[in-house]
């Protein structure tokens, strides 16, 4: 599948741009030892990630996707894994293969860029600058920049909104369920990751407009550019 007329490329972060994982597990599973909890594992945690660091404490700490720790648990828990992961943000988080060059080209071809990221402000910023891709976007929205966070169409409406360019016009470039309906909602294309952290599903299930296994091949869907 061809996009045709792409004007903006917003991306997600976690799981598309960056593996940032091997962090996320690590703060989780400290946090959870120095609750005298059991750790966790890379495996869950990577299912965990993609709704915020709220709901990955609650997700952490009772061991259920959907479960409520007590609100004693919880005070304890999310404090402790903000200060383990703002220490340890870019600990092991890496870039993953050709995201610098595919936004080398898209900058080259002077197509604006955004992050939009569920990550918190915080973290987001930091670690968009230790991968030194911070300078690619024009504009970054984390998960506590507007009222409302993907899967709801608000963030990527305020960049279409801020680079003045119609929803069609856009390409959301992400790894999980929350990006896809967001761009659905928002009417914007959307490209999904193969690779990323959509909860151990097959990002093919949320029905994406096109999938790739390599950043790599989003230049060749982007016609004209």
């Amino acid at each position: 599948m061809k996009f045709t007329n792409t004007k903006m490329v917003l991306f997600d972060l976690d799981g598309t741009l960056v593996n940032s994982l091997p962090d996320l597990a690590y703060c989780v599973d400290e946090m959870l030892r120095r609750l005298g909890l059991e750790p966790s594992g890379l495996e869950l945690v990577g299912r965990w990630v993609g709704n915020g660091v709220e709901r990955l404490v609650k997700r952490a700490l009772t061991g259920d996707f959907t479960a409520e720790p007590t609100a004693e648990l919880f005070a304890k828990g999310l404090p402790l894994f903000l200060e383990l992961y703002g220490a340890n943000h870019s600990r092991s988080s890496r870039l993953y293969p050709e995201a610098q060059t595919t936004l080398e080209w898209l900058q080259a071809r002077s197509i604006p860029l955004a992050c939009v990221t569920n990550k918190g402000a915080r973290f987001t910023l930091p670690l968009l600058a230790s991968l030194e891709i911070a300078h690619f976007f024009g504009l970054v929205l984390s998960g506590d920049s507007l009222p409302e966070k993907k899967p709801h169409p608000l963030p990527l409406l305020t960049a279409a909104n801020h680079f003045q360019v119609e929803p069609a016009n856009c390409l959301m470039v992400g790894d999980s369920r929350n990006d896809i309906q967001a761009a659905r909602a928002a009417g914007f294309p959307v490209v999904a990751v193969s690779y990323g952290y959509n909860h151990g599903l097959d990002i093919r299930q949320a029905d994406p407009d096109a999938v790739i296994d390599s950043l790599s091949e989003l230049p060749g869907l982007i016609s004209g550019a």
